[in-house]
């Protein structure tokens, strides 16, 4: 069909539509799958739905993740434009991976709705908005972002869940980072239920090698107190699988179904569709919808709607046209059109016989494959970090025209390394996932957390002028108390319980700093990754990769 004659059928498909709206159910949980509220159990059977951002082809940036997100919500005209195909599709579900708070969403949201189509919203952003894999942290303006997400989404009736990272562990050695996704996990989870919400709270994770794989999949889904509580655990595991290559068969997911036969909360995959054997055949679709795989997973999402860019080639299953009006399936999308018209939802078990979630003790650190702590994160304290703001003595103030997100990197290496050669120490701001220890400031956004460390450059050299300067980008503070002992007990009081948790609240305006965050994450793809996380070094440089290295400090505030 030409594709002048599919955006004819598409437009009268989605004009039909608007006149019959029915409500979509809540999903839920029981045991270790997903049901409707009338009981019948439910699969994910959808596609990834979002248009790449611009791509710097730059050797630090091996995945090809993009720099910017262009928000698919937000456009009306696009999502209805984009309808009919995703019904001819025959899906129930997409998932977002960046999405922009500060737009209005309705039409799409609605839209989507008023056809059964869920959504799974990644709360993440590129370059400067997810837990950075390199250097992970849990701060306020991460925590900050992720509630704004969730207060505008939350008025939807379509959301099934919120992923709090994408793909922020893809190696052994970077699963000390896991505790800071259990902590965004608890954190969001908590103020979910604070405003009564029914959404889940999920992980997106590469897929990679059981030696680590299992035990973070288990960790993220344990309980760290030993009472069966499942508040800092994920409710969704997906795992970004690429494995089912061509025409394979059956055999071809033994090994990680056996991974995960015994898993303890629902399971799926958040992405699917190998590229390497071309063309897509997506007999993969049959495997994961029937038994033995679906007693384990509860279904999957297709990578990717739009076209996409990764290290392993190109993905989609559509064009668009320039002028945003007309779609263009390809073989891709009419080879899934086929495969998922032939699924066939298995019933079992009943939710009656589903039993509840189970939280097992947490999978132990070995040193080698797993490296995580039990010991998490605080919850980012935005009232603790304004507080001690107010009170430093020497201000990061950049110019108006500065770009904070390339200034607060070099500034804090500058810093620390002068804190460094006067006795000082950043401690204060690091954290350590493995051995669950984390400074009293670790929780705060980069620029709170610069403040501090060159207000402690400043009271160690006796307050000399010219070290409260960093090229024009720091200022005294003339409101900050008068001497060294009455600014740390100052301190000290804004930060009397740095090690607590609690349930987050909705931010004030300006809250939580603006200089960004500790990483970026807003997308996936290949294997390895087409749209995922950004190093934390655009942000803040090598300052926070080598913060334990230098000696000892000055406020006792400090770690």
């Amino acid at each position: 069909m030409r594709p002048t004659s599919r955006l004819v059928a598409a437009f009268a498909a989605a004009t039909a539509l608007l006149t019959s709206v029915s409500a979509i159910q809540t999903v839920s949980r029981a045991g270790r799958y997903l049901y409707t509220a009338d009981g019948t159990r439910f699969f994910i059977k959808g596609v990834a739905y979002q248009e790449q951002g611009a791509i710097a082809n730059d050797p630090n940036n091996p995945f090809l993740e993009p720099s910017d997100f262009i928000d698919p919500l937000a456009d009306g005209a696009a999502c209805t434009r984009d309808l009919p195909f995703l019904q001819q599709l025959g899906i129930n579900a997409i998932r977002v991976y960046s999405v922009d708070s500060t737009q209005n969403h309705d039409s799409c949201m609605s839209t989507f709705s008023n056809a059964g189509i869920y959504t799974i919203i990644d709360l993440s952003l590129p370059v400067n908005g997810s837990i950075d894999r390199d250097s992970p942290a849990w701060t306020t303006n991460l925590l900050d972002l992720y509630i704004n997400t969730i207060d505008v989404f939350s008025k939807y009736d379509n959301v099934l869940a919120y992923n709090v990272g994408n793909e922020v562990v893809i190696a052994p050695n970077g699963t000390a980072a896991a505790a800071y996704i259990k902590a965004a996990a608890r954190d969001t989870k908590a103020y979910l239920a604070s405003k009564s919400s029914t959404a889940l709270v999920g992980y997106a994770a590469i897929d990679g090698d059981d030696s680590w794989l299992t035990p973070l999949a288990n960790y993220l889904s344990c309980d760290t107190t030993g009472d069966n509580s499942g508040n800092n655990a994920i409710d969704l595991f997906g795992l970004n699988n690429y494995e089912y290559c061509g025409a394979a068969s059956a055999s071809a997911y033994d090994g990680t179904n056996t991974a995960f036969q015994n898993y303890n909360i629902p399971a799926y995959f958040s992405e699917f569709g190998c590229i390497t054997s071309p063309p897509r055949l997506w007999t993969e679709v049959q495997v994961l919808f029937a038994t033995p795989m679906s007693n384990i997973w509860s279904g999957g999402l297709a990578f990717s709607y739009f076209p996409a860019t990764s290290s392993q080639g190109q993905f989609g299953m559509t064009t668009i046209s320039a002028d945003n009006t007309t779609v263009t399936p390809n073989a891709d999308f009419d080879a899934l059109k086929t495969q998922y018209a032939l699924v066939q939802f298995p019933t079992t078990p009943a939710q009656s016989s589903a039993g509840s979630t189970s939280y097992p003790t947490c999978p132990v650190a070995d040193g080698v494959n797993f490296l995580a702590s039990t010991t998490l994160p605080p919850t980012p304290n935005d009232a603790a970090c304004s507080c001690l703001m107010d009170v430093l003595s020497c201000q990061f103030t950049p110019p108006a025209t500065a770009d904070v997100s390339l200034t607060v990197g070099p500034l804090l290496d500058e810093a620390c390394g002068l804190l460094g050669q006067n006795g000082g120490s950043c401690d204060s701001i690091a954290g350590n996932g493995s051995t669950g220890s984390y400074g009293t400031v670790a929780f705060c956004d980069p620029s709170t957390k610069l403040s501090f460390v060159m207000s402690e450059f400043y009271e160690a050299t006796n307050r000399n002028v010219q070290s409260c300067s960093f090229g024009g980008n720091a200022t005294i503070n003339v409101n900050a108390p008068s001497s060294v002992a009455n600014a740390n007990a100052a301190a000290t009081s804004c930060l009397s319980n740095p090690s607590a948790t609690f349930t987050p609240t909705a931010p004030s305006a300006g809250a939580g700093g603006s200089s960004g965050s500790s990483g970026g994450s807003s997308g996936s793809g290949s294997g390895s990754k087409a749209n995922g996380a950004v190093s934390d070094r655009a942000l803040v440089g090598a300052g926070l990769i080598t913060l334990l290295s230098v000696a000892a400090g000055v406020f006792t505030v400090m770690a």
